[in-house]
């Protein structure tokens, strides 16, 4: 066994619970949810989207309003693009895709505010696709341990495509996630409490130099 599918064993048995926390039960809830998550934690986003489904449970509800009305709900979670965004990709759903929402990165990212991030996120979760989305937890995580060696997302998701066997990429999004957010924090990562640490590429330069970590610009 190699290094990559030893570090995706030892996380896969460390994290079996993984799985999203963002709290959604259809399509549009998980575009809306993901939508909102960006820059914000998903407690917050938690804490505010009771209201904005029960008040607009619908695609179709949503693309009635203005960015205006729904601001009010969602305005904990951040910048009033998110509103706008939300709102106007709502009416494209209902004109281009007969209101339900697209299952396809193409249709996805054509949609006002939702990037490659925010895709692959309701493919995986709301389609139950393959996917894998490089949010700042995943970017930190994969390029650390040794899974990528990439200086931008884009590049970090083509290449655990490549590690990360197919039928594992949701589930090691969420892997990646867990313990970017429970010990390889941006800041002081819990090395000396952390499995992996023995095949850590970021570990082993830091304990080289250790004045020169490489974690500190991830």
């Amino acid at each position: 066994m190699d290094n990559k599918q030893e570090i995706l064993r030892i996380l896969a048995e460390t994290y079996p619970e993984a799985r999203p926390e963002l709290n959604f039960s259809n399509p549009y809830e998980t575009l809306v949810a993901v939508m909102l998550s960006a820059q914000c934690t998903d407690k917050q986003v938690n804490k505010v989207t009771p209201a904005v489904f029960r008040d607009f449970p619908t695609v179709a509800d949503m693309a009635a309003i203005d960015a205006d009305t729904l601001y009010p709900y969602v305005k904990s979670c951040g910048f009033k693009s998110k509103s706008q965004n939300i709102v106007a990709a709502c009416r494209m759903i209902m004109e281009s895709y007969g209101g339900q929402v697209p299952d396809t990165m193409e249709a996805l990212t054509s949609l006002p505010g939702v990037g490659r991030k925010t895709a692959n996120v309701v493919m995986s979760t709301a389609f139950g696709k393959p996917a894998i989305a490089v949010d700042t937890h995943v970017f930190r995580v994969s390029n650390r341990l040794g899974l990528a060696e990439a200086d931008n997302v884009l590049d970090t998701e083509m290449q655990l495509r490549e590690a990360i066997p197919e039928r594992d990429w949701s589930a090691a999004h969420h892997w990646l996630i867990f313990h970017g957010r429970r010990i390889c924090s941006a800041r002081n990562p819990k090395c000396g409490l952390c499995p992996l640490a023995g095949l850590c590429k970021d570990y082993h330069l830091r304990k080289e130099v250790p004045h020169e970590s490489s974690a500190a610009s991830l």
